[in-house]
This record gives C-alpha cells, structure tokens and sequence, in this order.
C-alpha cells in the first residue's frame, strides 16, 4: 500500500474519534441533544471510523513479526470485542436515544459498558492480528478516546438514576 494511502487512513481514523468525542463532550455539556440526526451524523461517523480501522491495520506499512499463537489471540479479542459489542446491542436495542430504566440484566449485570469494552478489544485484538505495529502503537490513543466517552457516559448515568452507584460497585468495567 502506498504511504500517502496510509496515512490518509490514519488520519480518517483519528478525525472519526475526534469528532465522535466532541459530539460526546457536547452531549455531556447539553449543547447537543441526542436525537434522530445526531444518531445518523453518529452512526456514519462510527461506520467510517471503523471502516477506516479495519483498513488502517490491515494495511499498516509498520509491520512486525508475531507468532501464531500471538496473531490468533489477537484475533480472539476481536471475536470476543465483537460478542460483546452485539450481544449489549440486542440487550438495548437502541443507541444514543434511550429514555428507559437502568438496565442491569444480561450482560449488563457482569459489565457496566460492554460496548465500550468490545471497542477496546477490538483496538486490540486486530492490529495484533495482523501483525500492525503502527495500528497497536495508536491503539492506545483510541482506548484513551473510548475512555473518555465512558467516563462522560458514567457521570450521565450517575445524575439520572439514583441506584447506578450501586450498580457500579456490583460489576465491572
């Protein structure tokens, strides 16, 4: 792959997670309301980012030299990313507008945020698996970047329901 193709991958990478953590910081703050078009603005930004991943690691120009075992754990965490990003998305059934109660069953009742969870495995799991040097270096600010929405999300959930402390001590993550 050539390096200008790289590196305007790397560079849609790291403007996806810009803008999804400056939508985030705004919806914190209340300059954005979640709703029908933030959730469309949102869900194109989230395709693109995970696209332009996906394609950054598999065509990371740094690579580096892993033994098998070492490349299929990798893929493991992306399996396992993946398991958890979906079987949270069909416990929900919603993204960004959900106006109901806490959820705590399933896999809510082990893991507080196991979409996020599955990000991070996902920023992982993938680069190890391809052997991307590059792509697991900058892995590391991404997991910073999914952090940070957790972190905002949490102190949300805190101001909403009044038993999330609770609920924070009984699970993980």
């Amino acid at each position: 792959m050539d390096r200008r193709v790289f590196l305007i991958l790397v560079f849609i990478c790291i403007i996806t997670h810009l803008v999804r953590s400056v939508y985030e910081i705004f919806k914190h703050r209340k300059i954005i309301e979640p709703g029908k078009l933030s959730f469309v603005i949102i869900l194109i930004n989230m395709t693109l980012l995970w696209i332009s991943w996906f394609a950054l690691c598999t065509f990371d120009i740094f690579k580096f030299n892993l033994s098998a075992i070492v490349r299929y754990s990798g893929l493991f965490l992306l399996a396992v990313g993946m398991i958890l990003f979906f079987v949270a998305l069909f416990t929900i059934k919603v993204l960004e507008s959900y106006e109901g109660d806490l959820i705590t069953k399933g896999i809510y009742s082990k893991i507080r945020h196991p979409m996020y969870l599955g990000f991070i495995f996902w920023l992982i799991g993938f680069p190890i698996y391809q052997g991307a040097f590059f792509s697991f270096i900058l892995s590391f600010l991404f997991i910073g970047n999914v952090l940070l929405w957790r972190y905002l999300e949490e102190k949300e959930l805190v101001e909403r329901f009044p038993s999330y402390p609770d609920y924070k001590r009984k699970t993980i993550f």
